[in-house]
């Protein structure tokens, strides 16, 4: 029972996710360890394959689309593979509460834009090839690093770049999905190694993953509606925001 349970929250994560050009892992590794899996050797090698595997699959279904940026996609995704190790590296040294309060204003700042943009009419063009080059670099080191440091994908940060930069919303969610698949399985490699593979669990959360990616994908590109992707969004980005923020500010109130 428990099993089948988790099977449906992991199916409908990976619908709406998807559908956002994102892997999911900020619900999968959490529902996994509540439901009593190891963190280490369960939650997290199992977490990061399903968000990959949600991303990959989705892919496919916008690139048969032609929604998805390759060049300008690359240079993001191998920029954030380059930094994210280095912001791990430096973890240990920063005061990661501070930082992750910074960041969750960011974010907050982010899912207003979004609600802002929402009812607006979607971009005619994209950014030139040069800009979006450039800018891609700049957001794939910068929230690289920051993903490395406080440990999470940052997938979230890029659409909201990438619309900022002319994208329509559903090239900017394909492009994200395009992005976020090399991070997901990187970070699962790393994983691996320390990994247990509970395989009836990796088997059913597999096929609800296969089949929410699709559906969720399958509705982005054919029937999703750009103004209630962009709210979907900007609440996501809102619960992030909390999530960050959350613990920096008990402990401030603490003090």
């Amino acid at each position: 029972m428990k099993l089948i349970l988790i099977g449906i929250i992991i199916f409908l994560a990976s619908f709406l996710f998807a559908m956002l050009g994102l892997g999911g892992g900020m619900v999968y590794v959490p529902v996994l360890n509540w439901a009593g899996y190891d963190l280490i050797s369960v939650a997290l090698p199992l977490g990061l394959l399903l968000n990959g595997l949600n991303t990959l699959l989705a892919l496919i279904q916008f690139n048969k689309k032609k929604l998805v940026d390759w060049k300008g996609g690359i240079f993001m995704a191998v920029s954030a593979l380059i930094a994210s190790p280095i912001g791990a590296i430096t973890s240990k040294y920063v005061n990661q509460s501070n930082l992750k309060l910074i960041f969750a204003v960011a974010v907050l700042f982010a899912a207003i834009r979004m609600l802002r943009q929402a009812n607006k009419k979607e971009p005619e063009q994209k950014a030139g090839l040069k800009k979006r080059i450039v800018i891609s670099i700049i957001a794939g080191l910068s929230v690289g690093f920051l993903g490395g440091l406080l440990g999470i994908g940052g997938g979230f940060v890029f659409a909201p770049v990438l619309m900022a930069l002319g994208y329509k919303t559903k090239e900017a969610a394909a492009t994200t999905a395009f992005i976020v698949t090399f991070s997901s399985f990187s970070g699962y490699l790393g994983h691996v190694a320390e990994g247990d593979m509970n395989w009836p669990l990796t088997i059913v959360l597999v096929i609800a993953v296969i089949i929410g990616s699709q559906l969720g994908a399958r509705f982005m590109s054919q029937k999703a509606n750009p103004k209630m992707v962009k709210k979907i969004y900007a609440v996501v980005l809102i619960v992030i925001a909390i999530k960050f923020s959350w613990q920096p500010v008990i402990n401030i109130l603490n003090q």
